[in-house]
């Protein structure tokens, strides 16, 4: 009986050990699930990080474009403001080359007057003239004589 309780100590011994292996061995293997798991979550997170980064890139890139539009928006504003003053510049300049041609014709109309009053005056004085030397005629010498005593 002794022998028998020595064998079946040595059983127990030896499933005693064989269960702490098995106990180690399943620790371990929770150990090694929760590993993977914590590793599967850790993938996921860097793909998320990625992701996030990837977005963040994005936004910038976005606020970027905005700034840049926004700069576009306010050349645009400036080129159609600029071309508004040029088309009121070549209104002007229209409107200026319009007087510069009135004044030339008033200044030739002004030179005219006067030429036509010089002319009038020449007229009256000619008429004044003619009344006071018809008695006289020129002989061909530049003279004035009496009409009655010219010879030729």
């Amino acid at each position: 009986m002794l022998q028998h309780a020595a064998s079946r100590c040595n059983t127990l011994q030896h499933t005693a050990i064989f269960c702490s292996t098995l106990q180690y061995t399943a620790t371990h293997c929770i150990t090694l699930q929760y590993t993977a798991i914590h590793c599967i979550i850790l993938q996921h997170t860097a793909i998320h990080c990625d992701t996030l980064q990837y977005t963040a890139t994005y936004c910038n890139t976005l606020q970027y474009t905005a700034t840049h539009c926004n700069t576009l928006r306010h050349t645009v504003n400036t080129l159609q403001h600029t071309a508004a003053h040029c088309n009121t510049l070549q209104h002007t300049a229209k409107h200026c080359d319009t007087l510069r041609h009135t004044a030339t014709h008033c200044d030739t109309l002004r030179y005219t007057a006067i030429h036509c009053n010089a002319l009038r005056r020449t007229a009256t004085h000619c008429n004044t003239l003619q009344r006071t030397a018809t008695p006289y005629c020129c002989d061909g010498y530049g003279w004035l004589r009496l009409v009655g005593s010219l010879k030729f």
